[in-house]
């Protein structure tokens, strides 16, 4: 890879079909999935936990190849600087003064310096993975943001939406997981919020990806229900934005996909899914989730989710 590293940041609240999307994309020639970046310094390098390939984030040839080129080995790394680095410059809160036209030279150098192990780490991926595109799926708008003020770094944004109401009965959900390592600081299960919690992060997230996209960051807007009607579509319209216009997913017909082992660095338990995979659009928050907090999360998310299309009704009506 030469130039500027070409980054297809995957953005968007959890829980939309992110991991699925990526999962896809890394099947590209020419592509390569790095999971959910923002969680590499605490779940990679300080945990351990397990990459997508199934061995700890350590023990990985692929990571330990690009630590050795991006920083002269992740004992080299010192992560406390890192996530101290991503304090002072990925917050949500920071958003209003990231997507300004000019920032003020402290922020500009907190950013910086928090863009400099972006640059490093994504220079590295290219040159070990030797792929075109590389997919980031950290989700993060404060993180594209960041991202946004690297040279080094040419960004374009998927955003990914999908209807509030699933997103939080998924949210809801007790899920296990399988990465985890003994002591990890996430602990053996996903975050669980309450509705309230996941509208106000529905609203937050997708109003700092919109906000981006008015700052000039090329966006594609991707809305999950579409994605899962028509997979290959789907895919085909993202490998042209991000550069690959040429490049196949190995679908086995118009549902089904192929999917090999990968090196995602954190995400969705279903990174660590291989073989033959049906796609279905998951309609179970319709019967499941109770009226009532649909109805409060459609009260609380009301204008953007009319806007992206969603009809306003109870998934029971």
């Amino acid at each position: 890879m030469t130039g500027p590293a070409r980054v297809l940041f995957i953005g968007g609240l959890g829980r939309s079909g992110s991991t699925l999307l990526e999962r896809l994309l890394g099947e590209l020639p020419g592509a390569f999935a790095m999971g959910e970046v923002v969680h590499l310094w605490q779940r990679g390098v300080v945990d351990g936990e397990r990459c997508g390939c199934g061995v700890a984030f350590g023990e990985c040839p692929l990571w330990t190849e690009v630590g050795r080129a991006a920083f002269g080995g992740w004992d080299r790394l010192d992560a406390a600087d890192a996530l101290a680095r991503k304090a002072a410059a990925d917050r949500t809160r920071f958003i209003p003064v990231l997507a300004r036209g000019r920032l003020r030279p402290d922020m500009r150098e907190r950013v910086d310096r928090h863009n400099d192990l972006y640059r490093r780490l994504y220079a590295a991926v290219g040159r070990v993975s030797g792929a075109e595109v590389l997919v980031d799926s950290s989700k993060s708008a404060s993180l594209a943001h960041c991202l946004r003020w690297c040279d080094e770094v040419d960004l374009r944004v998927v955003h990914v939406v999908r209807d509030p109401r699933a997103v939080a009965y998924s949210w809801s959900k007790v899920v296990r997981r399988p990465e985890a390592a003994e002591g990890s600081a996430e602990g053996e299960f996903m975050a669980r919020w309450s509705p309230a919690r996941t509208a106000a992060h529905w609203n937050a997230q997708n109003a700092g990806f919109d906000l981006l996209a008015r700052a000039g960051v090329p966006t594609l807007r991707v809305r999950y229900e579409d994605f899962v009607a028509a997979p290959a579509d789907t895919v085909a319209e993202v490998a042209g934005f991000a550069g690959l216009p040429d490049a196949k997913a190995p679908f086995v017909d118009d549902v089904t996909v192929e999917l090999s082992a990968n090196h995602q660095v954190a995400g969705n338990p279903m990174r660590f899914r291989t073989g033959r995979v049906e796609l279905r659009r998951d309609e179970a928050w319709r019967t499941a989730f109770p009226a009532a907090q649909q109805a409060l999360v459609m009260a609380l998310t009301l204008p953007t989710m009319t806007r992206y299309g969603y009809r306003p009704v109870t998934g029971r009506s």
